[in-house]
């Protein structure tokens, strides 16, 4: 009896512990319900009605124009007109619900069922990879938040969707959501990426064509037919397949459906001035804060020089190959980017964003350091064989002149002296002056080095050769004069910058002499113009990188060639396809243009025995580096001029160079960059 009554006892205590607990959990649980009803009360009214939401903007319209004012590109709202949801074809609205919302119409903002499920598959597999999203969040999304992932944000969203469920019926919550959301291409509204991508509106679609745009919305950018059209019928195919499991459609109608025989309305062929745009408009970030209120980008892209720099790189690119072309005014206004010979079939910016090696064009950096360390042009030097750390580096046809002096040993491109140079002055000190003009990249300092084997890009050799152009004064390239709405208000304007003097005006004389002789009598006489150029041309070795670089009448340009897989080139070398490419078009570019003479006039250097005053193609050095590879320089015939020939020279502003080195001030007084980087 005794036990009975403590067992009888015990469950009597579990019973009182159970509905004392259940108690507190629903008074919790109505506590939270009335909290969450004050919240969607609040917000309930915060929210415009169904007609204000109709109006409002879907984002920001941009307007891209070239310098002349010419509309270039259109970025923003694409609108249809509004589709109200009775007009819809029914395919398309069960293909949006079907893929986005099953539950669409069962649930009150939020889908339990879709959120338990996306926290198991969290659980089972270790990541976000499902989300619980219902329609209507994702409409108070595109409406009142953004696509960040944080937990705040999904709290308001929450609240949200439930008050526009108690505000909105059903079908007006889907026609928002239908005339809202993003689609890609610039399209916002079912109407718009109708008309985009099938050339007609969205009251004729078919179940294909709706299976094509409800597949959209979860990467617009990746699923979009016209950038990949195979992504694009993937995800149709899966669209229909849910479609067929939600009872939509029948096994025979699905069947039946074929999104790769679709016809595509045709678009609007790329044209390379897209280079430019995708480089200069991310830019806005840190020029504007508008970003609701349409605006007018005002660039500084010329499009005759762009349309002649694209021609003239298709029609001199070997092929097979790709190439780029940057042009800086003598303010760094880029008026011309070429990033490739197709931006159709490669939107890939060589200009900006490829590395590659620069050849002997990188020499400028080291005839800069040279002249500015005290060389003289009529200095003795020896011509013979060195070898510095396990390096020895080799003339074209393997011979030596012996003693030569400087602007001899320039002129025939010697490499061993090139070699004597970096040495004497320190590699360091090159990849400093690289580092001065521009050069952001990784720069070696092993003795290879001089001949240009670090890795750049066009953009950065371009401005270090306008900088040289511009008397040793920096030029920093820009792409945006200014910015303004919609109604002409200026909202920005680039402000003019006199530079920094990066190295004494001389030096930069002499350096602009010696490319001067490059393209008058060396290997970079196809870029001859008919007026003063000064230049260098760059190969790599095997012939994967051929470079011109040149300055004449205020505009300086850079051309490079070569294959993305940096595989060799038959017979590409920099004074061929890359000088004829950059003289074609420069013709082109300077033709309304004054003509401009340099400080210093050509100076041909003394005439070896047995050595032609220039190199042909065929004439290129071939060296080796400190890892045995061939390293290819090339060309002649350049020639420094003395301090007595030079500008007054102006003061060199030490601190910013510091600056632009990332020095620190106890670093000041040493020579080598800290972000320079030893060979392996």
């Amino acid at each position: 009896m005794a036990k009975a009554a403590e067992h009888s006892e015990g469950r009597s205590r579990i019973a009182r512990w159970f509905f004392v607990s259940l108690k507190i959990g629903i008074a919790v649980a109505l506590m939270g319900l009335l909290i969450i009803g004050i919240f969607v009360a609040i917000a309930r009214n915060e929210i415009k009605g169904f007609e204000d939401l109709k109006a409002s903007p879907n984002g920001q319209m941009i307007r891209v124009r070239a310098a002349d004012g010419t509309v270039i590109q259109t970025l923003g709202p694409s609108f249809g007109r509004w589709v109200p949801v009775k007009q819809l074809p029914k395919d398309m609205k069960d293909a949006m619900v079907a893929v986005e919302d099953r539950r669409f119409y069962y649930h009150p903002g939020v889908d339990p069922i879709g959120i338990v499920r996306s926290f198991y598959v969290r659980a089972t597999s270790g990541k976000w990879s499902q989300g619980g999203s219902t329609i209507t969040q994702q409409l108070a999304r595109t409406v009142y938040l953004n696509n960040r992932r944080e937990f705040g944000r999904k709290i308001r969203e929450v609240i949200l969707s439930m008050a526009m469920e108690t505000k909105f019926s059903k079908d007006q919550i889907l026609e928002l959501y239908l005339n809202k959301v993003y689609f890609g291409g610039g399209a916002f509204g079912v109407d718009a990426a109708s008309r985009k991508f099938f050339d007609h509106g969205a009251e004729e679609l078919t179940l294909a064509e709706s299976a094509i745009i409800a597949g959209l919305v979860k990467a617009p950018s990746h699923y979009s037919p016209t950038a990949d059209a195979q992504a694009a019928i993937g995800r149709a195919g899966v669209v229909i397949e849910v479609m067929q499991d939600a009872g939509m459609i029948t096994a025979e109608q699905a069947a039946t459906v074929k999104p790769a025989k679709v016809k595509l309305a045709s678009q609007k062929s790329q044209d390379s001035v897209r280079y430019f745009t995708d480089w200069a408009l991310p830019q806005l970030d840190g020029l504007i804060d508008e970003t609701e209120k349409p605006i007018d980008v005002w660039t500084t892209i010329d499009l005759s020089m762009q349309r002649a720099a694209s021609a003239s790189l298709s029609a001199h690119v070997p092929r097979g190959s790709q190439g780029a072309v940057v042009t800086l005014d003598r303010d760094g206004a880029v008026r011309a980017m070429v990033g490739g010979t197709s931006y159709a079939k490669s939107n890939y910016n060589r200009a900006v964003t490829a590395l590659r090696q620069p050849g002997s064009s990188w020499k400028a950096f080291v005839y800069l350091a040279a002249i500015e360390a005290g060389f003289r042009p009529d200095d003795k030097v020896v011509d013979g064989p060195v070898t510095i750390n396990g390096w020895s580096p080799k003339n074209s046809g393997g011979s030596y002149a012996g003693e030569i002096t400087l602007r001899t040993a320039f002129a025939y491109s010697k490499n061993t002296v090139a070699a004597k140079i970096g040495e004497e002055v320190g590699t360091s000190t090159i990849a400093n002056m690289a580092r001065r003009f521009g050069i952001s990249t990784p720069i070696s300092t092993g003795p290879a080095m001089v001949l240009g084997s670090s890795e750049t890009r066009v953009i950065e050799m371009t401005r270090a050769f306008a900088s040289i152009a511009a008397k040793g004064r920096s030029v920093t390239p820009y792409a945006i004069s200014k910015v303004t709405t919609i109604d002409g208000d200026v909202i920005y304007r680039h402000k003019a910058s006199s530079g920094t003097q990066l190295v004494q005006p001389y030096v930069a004389a002499g350096v602009t002499d010696l490319m001067q002789s490059a393209v008058t009598a060396g290997s970079g006489r196809a870029a001859q113009i008919g007026r003063p150029v000064a230049g260098k041309t760059g190969t790599t070795s095997s012939n994967k990188d051929g470079w011109f670089l040149g300055f004449s009448s205020g505009l300086t340009t850079g051309v490079w060639m070569g294959r993305d897989d940096a595989r060799a080139v038959g017979n590409l070398q920099g004074g061929n396809a890359p000088a004829t490419a950059w003289g074609s078009y420069m013709r082109i570019a300077v033709a309304g243009r004054p003509v401009e003479n340099f400080a210093t006039n050509v100076t041909f250097p003394e005439r070896l025995d047995g050595e032609e005053m220039t190199l042909g193609p065929d004439g290129e050095e071939v060296v080796v580096d400190e890892n045995g590879q061939p390293i290819e320089g090339e060309g002649p015939v350049e020639a420094l001029p003395g301090p007595d020939e030079a500008i007054e020279p102006d003061a060199v502003d030490e601190e910013w160079v510091n600056r632009a080195m990332g020095r620190s001030k106890q670093e000041q007084g040493n020579e080598a960059d800290p972000e320079l980087t030893e060979p392996n």
